[in-house]
């Protein structure tokens, strides 16, 4: 029984994605991104409780990275589709009827090519999680930005323009040119074989977990002061600060 505790964690954060897709494709992106934030804790907790329990098995991470690609690695992807359809003025994907044989048929399934290249952002997202999965080295650092990092960063584009509706900022995140390129540096650094500072502490010694403390005061600091704005900035910081810090990373 002990050791079905954190795969049971794993399915809530499955469970959690999975009510985030059917937000997400109804355009209810706030909702989507809570219940995203939902599972990405709970996809830290099961490991910790794992470890915790020292019960880690096989089972677990392959489990774990399955719920991942449902919350981190799909979510990201459908809201990239919608706001890139958004950026074009692309009609619903669907239109609703109350017949029941309506989904049954293609009929008003409608939508903008150009916003298929969202989900670029989940094929990254799978072959970021598959890399993971057979990578012993990734203990201490990861290779490539961890798959709840970068659905962070794209969740948090509806979210800025909801929460802050700055029509300057708004105007870029609508910019389909804008959410292309981000779709392709996205699904870069997804796959990309740069070593990133994983926040496991060892101890809580300052010394041997400067760059770690000195990211979460920088991360509380751009969150006080630029709110949802933030986060595409803590992004780059924590690969910046990676960049930096890479004698450190091992």
């Amino acid at each position: 029984m002990k050791k079905q505790i954190p795969n049971f964690i794993t399915l809530l954060n499955l469970f959690s994605g999975c009510i985030a897709v059917l937000l997400a494709v109804n355009n209810n992106f706030v909702a989507a991104a809570g219940f995203v934030a939902l599972g990405i804790f709970f996809d830290f907790f099961d490991g910790l409780l794992a470890r915790k329990l020292q019960v880690q098995s096989e089972l677990g991470i392959q489990l774990d990275s399955l719920a991942d690609m449902v919350t981190s690695g799909l979510v990201p992807g459908i809201v990239m589709f919608k706001l890139l359809a958004i950026s074009s003025n692309a009609p619903d994907l669907v239109a609703f009827s109350k017949e029941w044989n309506s989904a049954l048929h293609w009929q008003g399934f409608q939508f903008a090519p150009i916003a298929l290249l969202g989900f670029l952002i989940t094929m990254a997202s799978a072959y970021r999680l598959a890399k993971f999965n057979i990578d012993e080295e990734q203990q201490s650092y990861f290779k490539g930005l961890p798959t709840p990092a970068n659905t962070l960063l794209i969740i948090s584009l509806p979210l800025i323009m909801e929460f802050q509706n700055n029509d300057l900022i708004n105007s870029i995140i609508i910019n389909p040119w804008f959410l292309i390129i981000l779709t392709f540096v996205s699904s870069y650094l997804l796959v990309s074989s740069i070593k990133l500072f994983a926040l496991k502490f060892k101890d809580w010694s300052f010394k041997n977990n400067a760059i770690r403390y000195i990211f979460i005061m920088l991360c509380l600091v751009l969150l006080i002061v630029l709110q949802f704005a933030a986060i595409p900035l803590i992004i780059l910081v924590y690969i910046g600060l990676s960049l930096v810090n890479q004698k450190g990373i091992s």
